[in-house]
């Protein structure tokens, strides 16, 4: 008895959905005429359709498209070649059936751009064989590649638009691929395509979701007073995380003209923090141009001219610009041999790279907040300790002589004597901190020791005080500039956290260039001890991760300790790197 003829989403007469019996019907009407071996497939075409359709992360429905294929067909390996953005070779190759150790003994995995693969790519069409090898698009196989003789590829489109080829070899029992399995592939091919076009949406949603999660993070990161080093390294940070990359790398331009690598976050030392880019570098000038620069392989590239790029493979290279100012530079590089970086990461990560240059825009102007603020409390001190402190020292001065010389007793005279002495030598040594205070950066010398001097009287402000200071070892002959500069950003962190936090009477700072680190060579070691409060439990220690990010970029290390207060109070901060 036959069904009634009606239409897949047609309502019944009182307004329900079709029911099942009646969408039933009509699949057994549009099986006849079929063969009865492919009607017998029909179930495990279903099967394998409702198994492709499950899950929804992209290469898990690829690793499931290969199996369910190789099961409908009964074949021993099935592989699904991703085309590349371009048109031209593979971006990914997904395989099922072969073990990782037969993988790892072959080795590099099919790249597209020869043989039958590259063929298919530029012809996507169904292609059966009975025996590849004897096509003479066939390259060949590398070594330890089980053989494989019978070959069918059918095309995969997301869309209308080619995503892949669908691969499968070697039917088990020995035949050729039929027409029933061509039909049964290209049914799940179809399906296949609708999966991953689903699967490639959602991914693309969670990339864009955690992309603006990265962007959030930088910007918390400013607005809760983190210091532009800090927020630097958070940039670093996250593009490395988001970008799927080997290493996050921050770059400002020097006064040369060239870009320095002023913050690094990577799994691996790799030496770049403090690596200049030289202003003749093409890549620089179209970076300074506010322009991006892609580059697939760093390690061939003839534009890159430091050796420390030429160890990756893709990068991205980020203008940080904002109102058409270029501030810095992104670089985001991947590992050789890893996959490209695809349109929509670019886009993303240029998005990024803008919020980060706002970020960085913000950082600059709390900065010159800060040194305006400094720069005027600088200027009243000066004022205030030469025309009143220096003047009152003066006239004690006077009336201690004026003392000495009515005094007829020796020892009362000596010990005056030796008072106005003292007060001669606080005059010239507030002279000088006025001096000091007078400076402005660039007039500072560069040698390493009056630099630590200079950030020793300039502290001095506003601690009250001024600390004492030993240097050990020749320091200006054997600190080079890098870690010198270095060493001198790790003391002006150390002696600020001490002058908000501490509540220190005394601070001591010491500068040893004698010392053997822990792997045999030789290097410099700072140390600033208090005898303050010491180190809440649970307070921020964000400046102390700062001071041992700088000291292992550059192979050192930094830690902290017990003060020079009484039992122990207080805290002692110390720094060491290398030459």
């Amino acid at each position: 008895m036959s069904a009634p003829s009606a239409s897949a989403d047609s309502p019944l007469p009182d307004g329900s959905p079709d029911s099942v019996e009646a969408a039933a019907a009509r699949a057994s009407r549009s099986l006849q005429g079929l063969s009865p071996e492919l009607t017998s497939r029909v179930p495990q075409l279903l099967e394998a359709m409702r198994s492709v359709g499950t899950g929804l992360e992209l290469h898990t429905t690829l690793d499931r498209i290969c199996e369910t294929a190789a099961e409908l067909a009964d074949a021993h390996y099935a592989a699904i070649g991703v085309v590349a953005e371009d048109g031209e070779g593979l971006s990914d190759f997904v395989y099922h059936g072969i073990d990782e150790a037969t993988a790892e003994r072959i080795g590099r995995l099919p790249d597209g751009h020869r043989g039958l693969l590259g063929a298919l790519i530029h012809q996507p069409r169904t292609l059966r064989l009975a025996d590849l090898s004897a096509d003479p698009r066939s390259c060949g196989f590398p070594a330890h590649h089980p053989p494989m003789r019978t070959f069918l590829g059918v095309p995969i489109r997301v869309q209308g638009e080619i995503f892949g080829n669908l691969y499968l070899t070697e039917k088990r029992d020995g035949a050729e691929f039929n027409d029933y399995d061509v039909h049964m592939v290209r049914v799940l091919a179809t399906e296949a395509g609708i999966a991953i076009g689903n699967a490639r949406l959602y991914e693309a949603a969670k990339q864009r979701e955690r992309w603006i999660d990265g962007s959030v993070a930088v910007t918390t990161a400013l607005l809760s007073g983190s210091d532009a080093e800090e927020a630097l390294a958070v940039v670093a940070e996250q593009a490395r995380h988001l970008a799927d990359s080997a290493a996050g790398i921050v770059l400002l331009p020097d006064d040369e003209g060239g870009m320095e690598v002023v913050a690094v976050s990577s799994d691996e030392p790799n030496g770049a923090l403090g690596v200049v880019v030289p202003p003749e570098s093409r890549i620089v000038a179209d970076l300074l141009e506010g322009e991006s620069v892609f580059i697939d392989d760093a390690a061939s590239d003839p534009r890159i001219m430091t050796e420390i790029a030429r160890a990756y493979g893709p990068v991205m290279m980020l203008p940080l610009q904002s109102d058409g100012r270029v501030l810095g530079t992104l670089v985001t590089p991947r590992a050789r041999g890893a996959r490209p970086f695809s349109e929509a990461e670019r886009t993303l990560a240029t998005q990024f790279a803008s919020q980060a240059a706002l970020a960085l825009m913000m950082a600059e102007a709390q900065r010159d907040r800060e040194r305006l603020a400094v720069y005027e409390d600088r200027d009243r001190i000066a004022r205030d300790l030469h025309d009143l402190v220096i003047q009152r020292l003066f006239a004690t001065g006077m009336m201690l002589e004026s003392a000495q010389r009515r005094s007829v007793v020796p020892e009362v005279q000596v010990g005056v004597g030796r008072a106005v002495d003292e007060l001669d030598v606080t005059i010239q040594e507030i002279r000088t901190a006025i001096f000091a205070l007078q400076q402005g950066p660039a007039e500072a010398p560069s040698g390493l020791r009056t630099r630590v001097l200079r950030e020793i009287n300039m502290a001095a402000v506003p601690l009250g005080f001024k600390p004492s200071h030993h240097f050990v070892g020749p320091v200006d002959a054997v600190v080079g500039e890098l870690t010198g500069k270095n060493l001198i950003a790790a003391l002006r962190e150390a002696l600020s956290n001490a002058f908000r936090h501490a509540q220190a009477a005394r601070i001591d700072v010491v500068v040893d260039s004698t010392v053997v680190l822990a792997d045999g060579q030789h290097g410099v070691r700072l140390t600033v001890a208090d005898d303050g409060v010491g180190i809440a439990e649970g307070g921020r220690r964000s400046g102390l991760k700062n001071l041992k990010r700088r000291a292992e970029s550059l192979g050192g290390d930094s830690w902290y300790g017990p003060g020079i207060g009484e039992d122990g109070g207080g805290t002692t901060v110390v720094w060491e790197a290398p030459y």
